[in-house]
């Protein structure tokens, strides 16, 4: 199926373009489709490309509404931002992200038009007036490429700072208690080989009110086998410290000296049996948090 459309800059100076709506169809459902796609890759959020090729084929049966006769209103301003916000649903409803996926995705449309402007612009083939942009493949394949890094670099910065989730955390122990930020860390998969119970970690620093003034040392210490020897020698502490296994990033294999509170609260909410790891550095640069849960 072919439209002839007629435009001109210039009264009785008229062009005469020609549009495929088949073809119009099909290149605006495969970029909608790769732009919904990027948008989800720059979120981290799970791929559901069912769902992407249902949105991308709304975005190009409005592409066709656009070119046919009928009321100017499908290319106002407020009908983009609708269907840019339906499209967002039908790919990301019911993602906990879905405000940010759209965003993104707005921002991700919007980058792509540029780079596809500009380098049809670069290439000697601008288009003035046109109601769509015929564009080589290769135009596609690098503005694609240009728009996803420069997008994933801008949000995936944003959002690594956002994803943050910093929590109130309370530590009780022989009638003392201290309170302190955490930060949840869904990638913490530290445990308790022997118990089994999973393990936060915490500045030792923030913990010192909870002990004894002579325990200041112990908590401190760089050694954590000296450490849990010398706390379990306190009154009262005998076996509430063991030893705990990690691995990490740059060491394969280490120790944390570890404790066994009277209680935690993580949120206001009581966690129980979690114990709790000592480190003798700070967790946070600008210390935001003193713990990792």
């Amino acid at each position: 199926m072919q439209l002839t459309i007629s435009a001109g800059d210039q009264l009785y100076n008229l062009s005469m373009e020609t549009v495929y709506v088949d073809s119009l169809f099909a290149l605006n459902m495969i970029i909608d489709y790769f732009l919904l796609l990027c948008s989800a890759k720059v979120c981290g959020v799970p791929l559901r490309r069912g769902r992407y090729v249902l949105a991308a084929a709304l975005g190009a049966a409005w592409a066709v509404l656009t070119v046919l006769p009928g009321p100017a209103y499908f290319s106002s301003g407020p009908m983009k931002l609708a269907l840019a916000g339906f499209m967002a649903v039908i790919a990301f409803g019911g993602e906990r992200k879905l405000l940010r996926c759209f965003v993104v995705f707005l921002a991700v449309s919007a980058a792509f038009g540029g780079a596809v402007w500009a380098a049809s612009m670069l290439a000697g083939n601008p288009f003035p007036g046109r109601l769509y942009i015929p564009v080589s493949l290769r135009v596609l394949v690098l503005s694609f490429a240009l728009c996803y890094c420069a997008v994933s670099l801008v949000f995936r910065r944003a959002a690594k700072k956002a994803e943050q989730e910093l929590v109130g955390m309370t530590v009780g122990m022989q009638g003392r208690t201290t309170a302190f930020t955490a930060l949840r860390d869904t990638g913490n998969s530290l445990f308790d080989p022997i118990s089994g119970c999973a393990v936060a970690v915490a500045e030792a620093s923030a913990l010192i009110p909870i002990f004894p003034p002579e325990a200041a040392e112990a908590l401190l210490s760089p050694d954590p086998s000296k450490a849990v020897e010398s706390l379990s020698a306190l009154p009262g502490y005998e076996s509430r410290f063991r030893l705990i296994p990690y691995s990490a990033v740059g060491t394969s294999y280490g120790l944390l000296a570890a404790f066994r509170p009277d209680f935690v609260e993580i949120g206001g909410a009581e966690q129980k049996g979690l114990l709790i790891a000592l480190t003798p550095s700070h967790l946070s640069e600008g210390g935001e948090y003193s713990a990792i849960i």
